[in-house]
């Protein structure tokens, strides 16, 4: 057994060779399926990427079936500490089942995470997407500075707040979050707050809340609106290498 520790600190006793995971976090699936999918043999009922990820699913993030990923017998089980619950994962401790939990909050800590998951809890080479992501963010030209509010859920209207990864990336496009300053990270404000802040243009992703292209005129008229793809704004994994140009589109339309 290796004793290393995550993204939190916490000590995690790995076997020698880890030949089987069990992920809990629909970033991290794809991050392994993409490198070395051959480990995975769990994940939650939101991994959606890849669409042919063969696996057994054992539920959603905040619910996860625990006799179900106990009888996978994973030599880990991959978890973030903002998508699960804490009494969870310490009930897969009890188990005897080591839990990796990435902590990921800006851009930054999700090329750091990413790399220390794959390669100190899995043993695996930086893989090419990674090296490309990091590529991708490379910082670009300035662009003009605007101010946005981001609503992540609509009943009721909850918008990012403070130290959100979503508003990070944002932040590397010239999009600065009106709310980024809140002390709650997730704040439920109302519609009629969101307007009389004066933004510049409303984000509007299509994950959690599936927010429509007649969701912006609808709810904040006069104000540009950008429907963004949610994966792009709020994974962390392959999908960082393309997210620069996809979120640069969608907010380059919103005029």
């Amino acid at each position: 057994m290796t004793g290393v520790r995550d993204d939190l600190g916490l000590p995690v006793e790995l076997p020698a060779e880890v030949r089987r995971v069990v992920s809990l976090v629909p970033s991290l699936t794809e991050s392994v399926a993409a490198t070395a999918p051959g480990l995975l043999v769990g994940a939650t009922d939101w991994c959606s990427h890849p669409a042919e990820l063969d696996v057994t699913r054992v539920r959603g993030t905040k619910n996860p079936d625990l006799d179900a990923i106990t009888a996978l017998r994973p030599d880990l089980v991959l978890a973030n500490e903002e998508e699960n619950r804490v009494p969870d994962l310490d009930a897969l401790r009890a188990a005897g089942i080591p839990v990796w939990v990435t902590v990921v909050r800006t851009l930054d800590d999700a090329l750091t995470s990413l790399r220390r998951m794959l390669g100190t809890a899995l043993s695996l080479d930086e893989p090419a997407w990674l090296a490309a992501a990091r590529d991708a963010w490379a910082p670009h030209a300035a662009r003009e500075e605007r101010r946005a509010v981001i609503p992540v859920w609509r009943k009721p209207w909850m918008v990012a707040g403070r130290d959100t990864f979503a508003g990070d990336l944002l932040l590397h496009l010239g999009v600065r979050n009106l709310y980024a300053g809140h002390p709650d990270r997730y704040p439920k404000i109302p519609l009629a707050d969101l307007l009389a802040s004066g933004p510049d243009l409303v984000v509007l992703p299509d994950e959690p809340y599936r927010f429509t292209p007649g969701d912006g005129p609808g709810f904040f008229p006069g104000v540009p609106a950008a429907l963004v793809s949610g994966r792009h704004l709020t994974w962390y994994g392959p999908s960082l290498a393309e997210a620069p140009a996809v979120l640069a589109g969608a907010l380059d339309r919103a005029r």
